[in-house]
């Protein structure tokens, strides 16, 4: 039995790996960059095995589906980690960068859970990283929102589809990793109910075993997710850029 975990030099990702390897033989440590990769496996030991992939290259990305549907691993997790995002209007965006953003965010998500599925045996899971920024919208990072709402939307489709494998959406907020930068235009930013790695992950694997299809893994950010459910979305929105006025 193997995991699969993109995004796996990440924060997030390095988290996952520690806290699952031992109910695997073998993780699959997929990123693109072959020095972190060995860095990595020099962390974990041997049952690492590096992938280097480029998910916002389709060709990489495609071939790397192949390589699964034609070894057939059997798989007990797989953990789409991988993501990217960017604080600023749409407008600021080169098209090519909104290109690879979906593509690392959604589309690469979409087809290793496709890849994955017919190598998962019932009692495995499925943790496809989405965020509270998918609850509702986020003005100076719609796309990065947005992106996050597909996959968690996707994720719990997923789930019902799939009566054996657990298909889980984690939605962390503000996660305390190297992703998030410590100041904008000279200012030191805030950020609340920020939560380390290791709760995240320890939360998103309990829920998971225990068949939800979403994890949030903070009071905080379960009062968020109720917010968005009981008001205007108008007025959530009037209410993050008051709390971004003075990065953007």
């Amino acid at each position: 039995m193997i995991a699969i975990v993109t995004g796996a030099t990440g924060g997030l990702g390095q988290e996952f790996i520690k806290q699952i390897k031992d109910d695997v033989e073998q993780v699959w440590a997929v990123g693109r960059s072959a020095e972190k990769l060995a860095a990595l496996k020099g962390t974990f030991g041997e049952k690492i095995v590096p992938v280097q992939v480029d998910l916002s290259d389709t060709d990489e990305l495609l071939a790397f589906c192949r390589k699964i549907e034609k070894e057939k691993p059997q798989i007990r997790y797989l953990v789409n980690n991988a993501g990217t995002a960017r604080m600023a209007p749409v407008t600021d965006f080169p098209p090519e960068e909104i290109s690879s953003m979906l593509d690392i965010n959604d589309k690469a998500a979409a087809l290793l859970c496709r890849a994955c599925l017919p190598c998962m045996p019932a009692g495995s899971f499925i943790l496809n990283v989405a965020s509270a920024s998918a609850f509702q919208p986020n003005p100076y990072i719609a796309l990065y929102s947005a992106s996050k709402a597909f996959l968690m939307s996707f994720t719990r489709s997923l789930n019902v589809e799939n009566k054996s494998v657990t298909c889980t959406a984690v939605c962390p907020g503000w996660v305390d990793t190297k992703m998030l930068p410590k100041d904008r235009n000279g200012k030191q930013i805030r950020y609340p109910g920020m939560v380390t790695a290791d709760k995240v992950v320890a939360a998103a694997l309990k829920d998971a075993r225990r068949g939800k299809d979403v994890s949030v893994c903070s009071l905080y950010n379960r009062y968020l997710r109720f917010l968005s459910k009981v008001t205007p979305h108008s007025m959530i929105m009037k209410m993050w850029m008051r709390g971004i006025k003075d990065y953007v």
